[in-house]
């Protein structure tokens, strides 16, 4: 990118999601059913206020990639490039940002279109 040249938020969230398929809330819940990884990387204060998604593993943003990175130190045991994860925000924006960084660390990974929000509106279990 030349000197002074900045691109929006917009650009990189659409530069982002071109490189995976983004999946309805009943098309990730079927994943997690079927053994995909869902993971909640909502504060702590967004989980409080509107509710959980059962069965989600609890990884917040700020820590996502520390946590699922195969080669790192502080990955979590279940952390690997073959488990599939699906990411849940509260509105998947910030989900596919990040769904776009464990791409670079050579993971399996996508989000949930709508996020949260889009879950508990198409009627799937929260808690």
């Amino acid at each position: 990118m030349p000197d002074g040249a900045h691109r929006s938020i917009d650009e990189l969230l659409r530069e982002a999601r071109s490189r995976f398929v983004r999946l309805s809330p009943h098309d990730a819940y079927r994943e997690q059913q079927a053994g995909a990884l869902l993971i909640d990387i909502r504060p702590q204060a967004c989980r409080d206020a509107e509710g959980l998604l059962p069965g989600a593993v609890v990884i917040e943003r700020t820590v996502l990639e520390w946590r699922l990175d195969p080669t790192c130190d502080s990955r979590l045991p279940f952390a690997a490039r073959d488990r599939y994860v699906v990411l849940v925000c509260n509105e998947g924006y910030s989900s596919s940002l990040a769904a776009a960084t464990l791409l670079e660390l050579g993971l399996r990974a996508t989000d949930v279109d709508g996020g949260y929000r889009a879950w508990k509106a198409a009627g799937l279990p929260t808690g």
